[in-house]
């Protein structure tokens, strides 16, 4: 395909600049002959609050951008502002891509198709009948949504806030069915994590800005399997944990190259190639970028 201007696009979140994200978009446009420019509005950096999202919006609409990548902590928050979602975004009720349609900003969520691709070609024939979910954001929304599409027979939704955690399990109760999905706050799940086959982490404890452990390391065993969403830095301190403690695990660059490809065909109409943006991801982690953090 040829476009004679360059597609303008952006990521809008909170202690962003180590996103992997515009460098893998650039990347893989430049390989498919797409002009393209990609820019980060840091709220840290601009010294707004996560509600701003809105008026980058409509910043980003003015200037002339074809899309927003949207993350962190904004995925639930960029709702209100949307003229339409598609079905998966209003299905899980958040967004990480804003795609402009002339005066219309339209929401997609392509965490859920990343995720799912993630744990399909991650951990093949990994147990599922019960897993746990740390996280109730919109990152861990579309995560519960692709772990019951992928057949998961009981899902154990936790967060420090227990209210969101339950409103969460009962949107996913209203599609799935009642019986798949329970709630509950942190305190439950050294007993819920004690039966479960796998332990999916969708907080932002660990990524690049806030590094830490979102759990003891003593209640992962062998026979738990560990899939993270995070992926900057690749190898996060869980990810350490759980393979000392004998665990399968799966780092988030699937996910992050996945949802990343399908917003890039979003944006540009072109067709990505999601195996030769995980060599890209391979390549901008190497040892020395990882220690110097380099985005």
């Amino acid at each position: 395909m040829t476009i004679d201007n360059p597609v303008r696009v952006g990521l809008v979140g909170s202690g962003i600049g180590p996103s992997l994200s515009p460098a893998l978009h650039v990347r893989e446009a430049d390989r498919l002959g797409v002009p393209y420019a990609y820019s980060r509005f840091d709220l840290d950096e601009l010294g707004l609050p996560a509600t701003a999202v809105g008026a980058l919006l409509d910043r980003a609409r003015a200037d002339g951008y074809r899309g927003l990548n949207i993350t962190h902590p904004c995925k639930q928050l960029v709702l209100p502002h949307l003229d339409e979602l598609s079905g998966e975004a209003e299905a899980i009720g958040a967004v990480n891509t804003v795609v402009f349609e002339g005066a219309r900003a339209v929401g997609h969520n392509t965490d859920w198709s990343g995720f799912r691709y993630g744990m399909s070609t991650g951990l093949p024939g990994a147990a599922t009948d019960r897993v746990v979910l740390l996280g109730a954001g919109g990152a861990g929304a579309a995560s519960a949504h692709a772990l019951l599409t992928l057949g998961v027979g009981a899902l154990d939704i936790l967060d420090l806030d227990h209210a969101r955690a339950a409103r969460l399990a009962d949107a996913l109760a209203a599609r799935f069915g009642s019986g798949r999905v329970r709630s509950g706050g942190s305190g439950d799940l050294a007993v819920r994590l004690g039966r479960a086959d796998g332990l999916v982490h969708a907080t932002p404890v660990g990524m690049a800005e806030q590094p830490g452990l979102p759990l003891p390391p003593d209640l992962l065993r062998p026979a738990l399997w560990v899939a993270e969403i995070v992926y900057r830095p690749l190898d996060t301190a869980l990810l350490r944990a759980a393979r000392a403690a004998g665990c399968a695990t799966l780092d988030g660059g699937r996910m992050a190259v996945h949802q990343a490809a399908e917003a890039l065909r979003l944006f540009t109409g072109a067709d990505p190639d999601p195996e030769r943006m995980l060599r890209h991801l391979a390549e901008l982690v190497t040892p020395d970028k990882e220690a110097g953090r380099v985005a």
